[in-house]
Parts: C-alpha cells; sequence; structure tokens
C-alpha cells in the first residue's frame, strides 16, 4: 500500500535541533528567550524585502511573535480597538479563526463575500457593507480583514484605497500567506496589522505558533504588553488591563528559526507543485486549476486549489453522503462531536465528495474548501454582505497536497488517481 500524501507538513530543516539544544542548555524554556528574539529578527528581516521589479526596497516593520495566528488576530484586533458592540469586516470565505477572536471581544463579524478572481474579499461588496453598516447603526466598522485564502494575495491596492477613504484600519490576515507577495510586497505587510501563522501545516512551522506584523517598535511594544498578561512596570504583578498568555516560547522559536533557513525552499517547492500540477491537469475536462489572475499577484500556493465541473462524473457520486461521519475527516482531529446528519444546507456537490472519497482511497489527502463563515450555524445571524461566490466555490472545490514532502512523483499519482476517478 502507499504511503499517505497529505496536503502540507511542514519540512525539518536539521537546523531546528541546535536552536532547541541551544534553548535547553540555557535552561530558556519559558514564553520569551534569545530564541523568540532571534525568531522576530529573522522574520522581520524576511517580510521587509519589496522586490520592485529587481530593485530590492526595505521597510521597517516590527514583528512580535504568539502563541496562533488566532492570538495574532484578537491582539490585532485589540490594539484596533475593538471592543463590545463594535463590529469588524471580515472575509467570509476563510477559516473560523479569522472570525472567532472579533467574538472573543464581544463585538460582531459582518461577513463579506469574494470576487472569483483571486477568491477573496469583494472590494465593492466591501465599501457597499461600510456604506450600509453606517446608514444602519450610525457608526463605521472597526476594522477590515481580508484572507489570503490557499496563499493567493487579496486586491490589497482597493481594499486599502477604500479603508483609507472610510479611514478603517485594515487586519491582513496572512496565515496562509506567509511569502505571498503583492507587486512584489509581502502580504501582512500593507496593513496596520499581519497576521501570519507557524501551525504544524502552514509553509513553515514551529508546531503551534503565529506573529504579528506591526508598522513600527510602539506598535509592537503595546501587543507585547498586552500578550504578556498586561503586567505593568513595578517589582510586583501589578495589572490596570486585562492581558493574555499570548508570548511564543524559546522552544517553539527554535523550531522556527530553523524553519527560517529553508523557507525560500518551501515557497519554491509549492510553487513548482502548482506548475507541475498545471502542466498535468491541463488537458483534464471538467478540472480546474486555481491561478494567480495577473502578474502582480504571486501566490505562494500554499495549497493547491481545483474546481470541478457540476456536470463531472465521479465514479461512486450516487452514494455520496449516504453516511453520516462519527470521526474526524480531512485533518479535523479535534472533531469529538459527531456529526447529526449526513448533510447540511450548504456542502460540497456530491462529485466533489466522491472525488476526495476516491482520493482518500488512495491515500490521498484532500479537503473541501473552507465552508463559508455566512453559512457556519454559529454565525446565522451575524449580518453578511454575499454576492454567491464563495457558496459557489464551496460547492465545486477541492484542495490537493502541496507540502514539501509532495514529491513529482506524487503528484503525478495524484493526477492519475483524479483522472481514474473520473467516469465514462
Amino acid at each position: 500500500m502507499r504511503e499517505r500524501i497529505y496536503l502540507c507538513l511542514a519540512h525539518m530543516s536539521g537546523r531546528e535541533q541546535d536552536f532547541i539544544k541551544e534553548a535547553f542548555d540555557s535552561n530558556w524554556v519559558v514564553p520569551m528567550g534569545p530564541n523568540v528574539n532571534g525568531f522576530e529578527k529573522d522574520l522581520e528581516e524576511f517580510v521587509n524585502k519589496v522586490d520592485d521589479n529587481g530593485r530590492i526596497k526595505e521597510l521597517d516593520r516590527k514583528v512580535c511573535c504568539l502563541s496562533a495566528g488566532t492570538a495574532a488576530v484578537h491582539l490585532a484586533l485589540l490594539a484596533c480597538g475593538v471592543g463590545p458592540g463594535d463590529e469588524v469586516l471580515v472575509q467570509s470565505f476563510t477559516f473560523c479563526a479569522s472570525s472567532h477572536p472579533i467574538t472573543y471581544l464581544g463585538a460582531t463579524p459582518v461577513f463579506v463575500d469574494s470576487e472569483r478572481e483571486t477568491w477573496n474579499m469583494d472590494p465593492d461588496l466591501l465599501e457597499k457593507a461600510i456604506k450600509d453598516r453606517i446608514a444602519k447603526t450610525g457608526r463605521k466598522p472597526k476594522a477590515i480583514i481580508p484572507v489570503a485564502l490557499y496563499g493567493m494575495p487579496y486586491q490589497i491596492d482597493r481594499i486599502l484605497e477604500i479603508a483609507e477613504r472610510y479611514e478603517i484600519p485594515v487586519i491582513e490576515d496572512a496565515a496562509e500567506g506567509l511569502g505571498s507577495r503583492f507587486d512584489g510586497q509581502v502580504l501582512g505587510t500593507f496593513g496596520e496589522y499581519g497576521v501570519l501563522s507557524f501551525n504544524g501545516n502552514k509553509m513553515i512551522t514551529t508546531s503551534g505558533g503565529g506573529a504579528l506584523v506591526c508598522r513600527d517598535e510602539e506598535a509592537k511594544k503595546e501587543v507585547l504588553f498586552y500578550a504578556t498578561q498586561a503586567r505593568e512596570s513595578y517589582p510586583y504583578y501589578q495589572h490596570e488591563h486585562i492581558g493574555y498568555n499570548y508570548r511564543m516560547s524559546n522552544i517553539c522559536a527554535g523550531i522556527g528559526r530553523g524553519q527560517m533557513t529553508v523557507i525560500d525552499e518551501h515557497i519554491a517547492h509549492h510553487k513548482h507543485v502548482q506548475a507541475l500540477y498545471r502542466e498535468l491537469l491541463a488537458n483534464v475536462k471538467g478540472v480546474t486549476l486555481h491561478e494567480n489572475p495577473t502578474p502582480r499577484f504571486d501566490s505562494n500556493f500554499w495549497l493547491c486549489a481545483v474546481t470541478l465541473d457540476p456536470a463531472l462524473k465521479v465514479k461512486g457520486q450516487e452514494n455520496a453522503y449516504k453516511k453520516v461521519i462519527t470521526g474526524a475527516v480531512g485533518g479535523a482531529a479535534g472533531v469529538t462531536h459527531a456529526a447529526s446528519s449526513a448533510t447540511t444546507d450548504c456542502q460540497p456537490n456530491a462529485n466533489v465528495e466522491a472525488m476526495r472519497v476516491a482520493l482518500d482511497a488512495a491515500n490521498i489527502e484532500a479537503r473541501p474548501l473552507w465552508k463559508p463563515m455566512h453559512k457556519q450555524p454559529v454565525y446565522n445571524e451575524a449580518p453578511a454582505y454575499v454576492n454567491g461566490v464563495s457558496e459557489s466555490l464551496f460547492a465545486v472545490g477541492l484542495c490537493l497536497p502541496a507540502g514539501p514532502y509532495v514529491t513529482d512523483e506524487d503528484v503525478r499519482y495524484i493526477v492519475d488517481s483524479i483522472k481514474n476517478a473520473i467516469g465514462n
């Protein structure tokens, strides 16, 4: 039996153990230390380089390493003054970590649908939502959160122009887009804050962790204050604000420092895998690969995504959604609740589910696209500005393996398995 091919697992470089050993030898095993400082400097060097058609320019963004990308979203919202009763505009087509922190602060997510080219936040709908929320509530939303879905850059030029006109700060959720660029500039460095993630399946990993890209040193200091329990500068514990235990550990940061030595290799490999999918799927009727819309967009292709034509026949699709799933599926290791029914009111088409099942039987991990947040039961009362794009993509989309462990042979095997699953 062929070994299982996973969607995306970060690859270790060998340097990680050196940094971890150094942390243990020096007894720095707490949420601070030399590795944390070093990892932040490495990240700053990486995100601040702008490739302007071969001319390298330098930004001066600062990076604060945290325990998770979700923590970074939370602290960015806090830094933007979000609190109870406020509203935050957030992309609907995303993972829940983009919107859940809004609710942590007692605020309300206002979901904005996607445009078809990048699959990310639709600038036209964004402006419509801003005008409508002002008309309905008498107040502007407190922040805007676009998301780099599967690494694809958002239309940040248009989003920033709208945000600046209405004086609303932008928090870039670039958790999936580390190393992706728009006009040569790294995502996460355009807005007031930029969110990065180093979860085990991201472009680089610290096993679990994240970071917040800040405009300047003062903004970073404020974030760090809240990330370390908001302790005041007394010789005893004095707290005048509510803080959080969100600082990254020196051990995890050691892994991150090792990973930074291979980040360019990882990004290059993901792009290579995308190019191979492009070549091998070119003549597979009914299967379309998601691509950069223009040269201004430079995705890291964290995951390679395809859409299946609704008319495409996949073997076994007549049996899709016949059984209630009772365990974890597609990396959902934390699932402990059995599904209450085999279907919901918003789900992938039967041929997409049949393809997922066929690939799973071939030991290939594939997953549906993110289910839009405005269709999640937990957000059924949240305002949403929709155009049908994210729902239509969710119905036809599938993510294919793209990580550093995915070889050319694996990609050929995956594409052959896709072809074999298509009915005559």
